[in-house]
């Protein structure tokens, strides 16, 4: 690793440390650049822009996040618990900083921002890729479909819980979503009522 990109990535981090204790959504550059000791010239140098940073924060929040699921697979016996170890993990309290801060970056991917262009490609492609690996660490066969739309149920479900939702209410639909999900792909497996 070269000594720029050695230092890219400590600021990073950093600032990732600096976001999960006081969030960033609503922050300047320099308060940014404060609160994770360095300057905001330091910041421009190695991000482009206040969009380019937080393009940077969701990337690595999301490739940490794709990291777990993978090594969940590996523990996992079934898609099912694979489905809600992910869910237990991506929704938990101390991530939605991060979530609230990957649906701003969305839109400001969406709306073609300066600074977001790379993260265009790399917001559900990874996803997919990654959880294709996963399902066959457990066995099973994957759909590019069936993963999309998991990946959007998610996301959505995910949202909701960011704006207020109850989390016990999108727990609980997220757990239907499994339930239909394992309908659709076994019909071996009995109806919810069933259970």
């Amino acid at each position: 690793m070269s000594e720029e990109v050695s230092a890219r990535a400590q600021l990073l981090e950093r600032v990732i440390a600096f976001a999960a204790a006081e969030g960033i959504a609503d922050k300047s550059l320099r308060e940014i650049a404060r609160g994770a000791a360095t300057s905001h010239r330091m910041l421009l140098y190695h991000f482009g822009s206040r969009e380019g940073l937080l393009a940077a924060i969701v990337a690595a929040i999301e490739a940490q996040q794709r990291a777990v699921m993978v090594a969940m697979a590996e523990q996992a016996n079934t898609p099912r618990e694979l489905m809600l170890g992910l869910w237990g993990e991506v929704s938990r309290e101390e991530l939605r900083p991060f979530v609230k801060l990957f649906f701003e970056v969305f839109g400001l991917v969406a709306q073609g921002a300066p600074g977001t262009e790379g993260l265009r490609e790399t917001l559900t492609q990874p996803w997919l890729t990654d959880a294709a690996e996963a399902a066959k660490v457990i066995g099973v066969a994957s759909d590019p479909a069936e993963l999309r739309v998991g990946v959007a149920v998610s996301r959505g479900l995910l949202l909701d819980l960011v704006a207020g939702a109850d989390y016990a209410e999108i727990d609980e639909a997220y757990r239907r979503f499994v339930d239909l999900y394992e309908r659709a792909t076994d019909p071996g497996v009995p109806d919810v009522d069933d259970r």
